[in-house]
């Protein structure tokens, strides 16, 4: 079972949508990033699911429409780790770092 990472940066990404969750439904903010945390969970058992992109990372797509999110991972066999670089809304376009 594969180990999974977050990237100091992905809190950054959390306390964005926190953010602009709060201005519409200050009450599911909470319960939307344990979500998308609970869904990068299958990482654990499936550390190469979701479609691949440049430099060997993959995209984990989370939830659809308003609720969807998209994972940037990247597993390391050697070390059996999933590191979670980034995580962006599905209605965004790119991500706001370089990962």
């Amino acid at each position: 079972m594969a180990r999974i990472e977050l990237a100091p940066e992905v809190l950054d990404d959390f306390d964005r949508f926190f953010d602009h969750i709060a201005q519409h439904d200050p009450g599911a903010a909470p319960q939307r990033i344990g979500e998308i945390l609970e869904a990068v969970q299958i990482l654990t058992h499936s550390p190469l699911i979701g479609r691949p992109v440049k430099g060997g990372k993959r995209e984990l797509v989370i939830g659809r429409a308003s609720r969807g999110y998209v994972a940037l991972h990247h597993y390391v066999a050697a070390i059996d780790t999933v590191f979670v670089l980034a995580v962006r809304s599905q209605r965004e376009d790119g991500y706001q770092r370089e990962a």
